[in-house]
This record gives structure tokens, C-alpha cells and sequence, in this order.
């Protein structure tokens, strides 16, 4: 297993050098884009041991896009996470991390009605913003405004049919770590497949999605059966409508091989509605509310939990805007608040957030470490784009 992830890590880099030496080559036929994303932020929590945070992250990127006569394109897109961190109590405990990673290595072939991508790359759909039961493939937290996310391996094909009706088909490989609300990890023996329809319909469009995986339950050994091979098929449904306000669902079934006691069987079903109010610049609010149920018989209905969700933006001007977001959970009381509020600058982008998280985490579903302590905290972030 080290064996087959080094090899896939050493792969990578390769493609990655050889590819920025190609761009470099090309540059005079005026092909080849570099840009980035320099990001600084600092937090404080008082209600953490280690409640000083300092991180910052450097998204490079190069690109190279090669037209056909035929309306066809060759592209490719190579970027790296160079990022650190540190956390710390003044004068106390001290803890550091930092990491050179991939963030996106994939190479496409398009045309005016299709597109297949191999590589590593975001893959993501739905029509969920808040309590994503359709988070498969990604990481975005909500609550983080640059939406970062690790990518996932594999192949990824499209058709765009001229009624707007579109089909997904995807196979991903050497994804070990959980998604979303995952809890098991994938068992990277085997290549994970799935498709998605998505057709349009009266006011808006409806979609059907399968998924099928491997988990492996062995890091829940002493809490569940140590299986290294659980077969997992995910189906789901989602769709979304304007008629006079954005309403949309998302509802999804996931089922195992193995009998994993509560996580054998699950179910997600979210209600989402939107709208956007008439006063001064324009006020939006949006709510969803997620029903989610883990248990050892299929649609047993016996651990089931409640989440709600809302969000309101409004745009102070131009260059100013201002959100919050609030989560509760209805089984457990746990809430958690979310307000952002954003300037732009000239070249940089400015934010200022305020927060509270209870220490169950899970009522949001992906949170990436800038959001995860606990109790009430300040962040500042910093943001450069060339």
C-alpha cells in the first residue's frame, strides 16, 4: 500500500515538472497562463488549549490550452498547496504543520458537446449550498469564501445534449481519505465508478446519481468489525425549481455489503428553498433543512438527526459585502454561527469573521482547520490573486 502511494506521489511530480517545461516551451505561441493564489489568515479561539492560529497557502497554476479547427480543445491544468501552519498558546505549547502537495494535475479533450478530464482534479454537483448531502467527491466548507478542496484521482466524462440534459460518467482510484460525510475510508485495491443524469424540467431540472466504492472499516477496530473490503452503492435524487423562489432537494440512500452496525445503512434527505429580497441592494436568504439517519436496517428510521441551516448575504456596495450563516442541530441543541464580512482592494481581498462552533462538528459535515475549533473565535484572512 506505501508502496503503490509513493509511486503515485513520484508520478505526479513528474507529470507536474514535464508538464510546466511544456507550457515554458509554448509560452511564445501566447498558450500558456501562470496565475495564483497567496492566502494569509490568523485566528483566535480563547476556548482551545492552543488558540492562536497562523496559516498561510499558495495555490500555483499553470495552464495550456491547444485549439483545433474542429472546435475542439487539448487543455491541461497543473497547481501545487504549498501550505503551513502553526498553533500555538503564548509563551506555552506549540504545534506546526506544513505540506507540498497537488492540488490539480489533469489534461481534457472538449468540444462543443462533451469533454473527458484524467487526472486530478475537483469533481462536484448537486444542488444543496449549506447541508450537502451530495458532498461525494469534495471538501468545500461553505463557511469558507476561497471554497477550498483537495481533488480526487481519476477520469471524468460529460455529453451535453441541445435540450441542456447532460451525463456524467467518472472512475477514481488511489482515494483513500473520507469525504463529506463519509466515515469509512475507501479501500484503495479497488477503482471506485459511478454516473450522474441530469434532465431538464419544467422550471428547473431533475438529476438521478449512482456510486459505487469500497470501504474499509479496519482504522474502527474495538468499535465495528475490522472489514478491509465493504462493498458501498450510493443512489441518489436531487432537483431544483424557480418559481418565485430557488426550491430544491437532495435526497440520497447509501448501503453496505458488510453489517457495520449503524453505518450498514444510511440516508440523507435535504430541503432547500432561496430568495432574494427587494430591499437596498438586494437581500438573500436561503435555508435548508438536512434529515439524516444512520442505521443497521435499511430505512429503519431509528437514529435519525435533524439539522437546520440559513444563510443571509448582503452587498454593503461595491467593493463591500457582508454574510452570516447559522447552523442548529434539533436532537442535540448544538448550534453553530458563522458572519463574514468582505472588502476588496485593489489587488488584495480583505475578510474579517466572527464565529462559534460546538464541539461536535458534524452538524456541518466538511470542515477544513480554519473552521474547526470549538467556541466562540475571530479570523482575519488576507487574499491575493495574480
Amino acid at each position: 500500500m506505501f508502496y503503490r502511494t509513493t509511486v503515485k506521489k513520484k508520478i505526479s511530480y513528474i507529470i507536474f515538472i514535464g508538464y510546466f517545461f511544456l507550457c515554458l516551451k509554448v509560452q511564445s505561441q501566447r498558450k500558456f497562463e501562470f496565475d495564483g493564489q497567496a492566502s494569509l489568515y490568523s485566528s483566535y479561539s480563547p476556548k482551545n488549549a492552543l488558540d492562536v492560529f497562523i496559516g498561510s497557502r499558495y495555490l500555483p497554476q499553470v495552464n495550456y490550452t491547444h485549439p483545433f479547427k474542429n472546435e475542439r480543445l487539448l487543455d491541461f491544468e497543473a497547481s501545487a498547496n504549498l501550505y503551513g501552519s502553526v498553533l500555538f498558546h503564548p509563551f506555552d505549547s506549540t504545534k506546526t504543520h506544513g505540506s507540498i502537495n497537488p492540488y490539480r494535475l489533469w489534461g481534457r479533450y472538449s468540444g462543443r458537446q462533451f469533454e473527458a478530464r484524467i487526472g486530478l482534479q475537483k469533481i462536484n454537483f448537486g444542488t444543496a449550498q449549506l447541508l450537502r448531502a451530495l458532498q461525494w467527491f469534495d471538501e468545500v466548507d461553505p463557511r469558507d469564501p476561497l471554497a477550498f478542496t483537495s481533488g480526487v484521482y481519476g477520469g471524468l466524462g460529460r455529453y451535453y445534449f441541445l435540450n441542456n440534459a447532460n451525463i456524467w460518467a467518472w472512475i477514481l482510484y488511489g482515494n483513500k481519505n473520507p469525504r463529506g460525510y463519509e466515515l469509512l475510508k475507501n479501500n484503495t485495491d479497488h477503482p471506485e465508478f459511478g454516473g450522474r443524469i441530469q434532465y431538464p424540467v419544467a422550471k428547473g431540472e431533475i438529476a438521478a446519481t449512482y456510486h459505487h466504492r469500497n470501504a474499509s472499516s479496519e482504522d474502527w477496530e474495538g468499535t465495528l468489525p475490522p472489514y478491509p473490503n465493504i462493498r458501498e452503492n450510493r443512489y441518489a435524487l436531487d432537483g431544483k425549481w424557480d418559481v418565485g423562489v430557488g426550491v430544491w432537494f437532495e435526497s440520497v440512500y447509501i448501503g453496505k455489503s458488510k453489517n457495520v452496525g449503524m453505518l450498514t445503512n444510511q440516508t440523507f434527505t435535504n430541503l432547500g428553498v432561496d430568495y432574494t429580497f427587494g430591499i437596498g441592494s438586494g437581500l438573500g436568504v436561503s435555508a435548508e433543512h438536512l434529515i439524516s439517519t444512520f442505521d443497521k436496517k435499511a430505512f429503519a428510521f431509528e437514529n435519525s438527526s435533524n439539522v437546520t441551516a440559513t444563510s443571509i448575504t448582503y452587498p454593503l456596495g461595491f467593493f463591500n459585502n457582508i454574510s452570516t450563516m447559522l447552523y442548529y442541530a434539533w436532537d442535540t441543541t448544538d448550534f453553530a454561527y458563522f458572519l463574514n464580512y468582505e472588502h476588496q482592494f485593489k489587488k488584495l481581498t480583505g475578510y474579517v469573521m466572527t464565529y462559534y462552533n460546538p464541539k461536535n462538528q458534524s452538524i456541518i459535515g466538511s470542515a477544513q482547520i480554519e473552521n474547526s475549533f470549538s467556541g466562540p473565535g475571530i479570523r482575519f484572512m488576507l487574499v491575493y490573486n495574480h
